[in-house]
C-alpha cells in the first residue's frame, strides 16, 4: 500500500484528518528531509527514508520497492501531492515497475502553497487564476515564458511558485516584465514567505516593485488581475457580487 500524502504547510493543524491517518497507518515515511521535519511528532517511531533536493526519483523508487515488499508506505509532499508534488512520479514509477499496477494507491490531498499564501493575503484568488512555477530545472524557460504570456493576456490572477533561487536570480524580474506587457505596474501583488509556517512574512506591493522584494524558493508571489484591489493591508479580487451602493 502506498499513500501519497499532502501535508499542506506542514503543521498538523493544517493537515486533513485523512493525511494524519495515513501517516499513522504507514510503516515507512518517505520524503524530502525538510518535509519530514515538518511532520514532527506525527511520525514518531516510524522508519524514515529521506533524500535532499533533486532526490525525488530516488526516494519514490525506494517507496515503490518497499510497498512491493509488503510494507505500508507514506510518501509525503508539502502542499498537495498532485500540485508540483510526488503523486505523478509515484504513479509513473508504479506503472513502469512489474507488479506496480496491482498495488493499492491513495492520493491524500492537502492545502496548496497558493491557497495558504492567499489566505494570508486576503482573497486574491476569488476569480479565475493560473499557477506557474519559475523553476526551469524540468521545464524549459521558453515554455514558462509562453505560459506566463498566456496567463497575462487572459487576465488571470497569477500565483508564482519558485520565484527565485540562488542560481535563478533574474527569473522573477523577467516574469514581471512579461506580466507588465498586459497589466499596469500598479497592479496589486502579494508576496508570502513560509505561508502558515513558523517564520511567516507577507508583503503587499505592486507589480512594478515586486521584482525588487526579498523573495526566495519558500515564497509565493500572487499577481492580481485587472479587477484586483487592495483593501487596507489585504488583497481582494472581487468575485463580482453586486454590493449596495455600487453601480449595477
Amino acid at each position: 500500500m502506498i499513500f501519497v500524502v499532502g501535508i499542506g504547510p506542514g503543521g498538523a493543524e493544517y493537515m486533513t484528518g485523512r493525511a494524519i491517518q495515513a501517516i499513522d497507518t504507514a510503516d515507512v515515511i518517505v520524503g524530502y528531509k525538510y518535509y519530514l521535519g515538518l511532520v514532527g511528532d506525527l511520525a514518531e517511531g516510524k522508519e524514515f527514508v529521506s533524500t535532499g533536493m533533486t532526490g525525488e526519483i530516488e526516494r519514490c523508487t525506494k517507496a515503490v520497492e518497499l510497498a512491493l515488499e509488503g510494507r505500508s508506505v507514506a510518501v509525503v509532499s508539502s502542499g498537495d501531492p498532485g500540485v508540483y508534488g510526488m503523486a505523478g512520479l509515484v504513479l509513473e514509477l508504479l506503472h513502469e515497475t512489474p507488479g506496480g499496477d496491482e498495488l493499492e494507491v491513495e492520493i491524500v490531498p492537502g492545502v496548496t502553497a497558493a491557497g495558504a499564501a492567499a489566505s494570508v493575503l486576503g482573497a486574491p484568488l476569488m476569480c479565475d487564476f493560473a499557477v506557474v512555477s519559475l523553476s526551469d530545472l524540468l521545464t524549459p524557460w521558453r515554455v514558462i515564458e509562453k505560459r506566463l504570456e498566456g496567463a497575462a493576456s487572459g487576465d488571470f490572477v497569477v500565483a508564482i511558485y519558485n520565484p527565485r533561487s540562488k542560481k535563478r536570480r533574474d527569473h522573477l524580474d523577467r516574469a514581471c516584465e512579461i506580466l507588465m506587457k498586459h497589466r499596469p505596474g500598479s497592479t496589486p501583488v502579494g508576496i508570502v514567505r513560509n505561508a502558515l509556517r513558523e517564520g511567516q512574512s507577507a508583503v503587499v506591493t505592486t507589480l512594478e516593485e515586486a521584482a525588487g522584494q526579498d523573495v526566495d524558493m519558500m515564497s509565493v508571489v500572487i499577481v492580481g488581475n485587472s479587477t484586483t484591489k487592495t483593501l487596507g493591508n489585504k488583497i481582494v479580487t472581487p468575485r463580482g457580487y453586486p454590493l449596495e451602493g455600487e453601480q449595477r
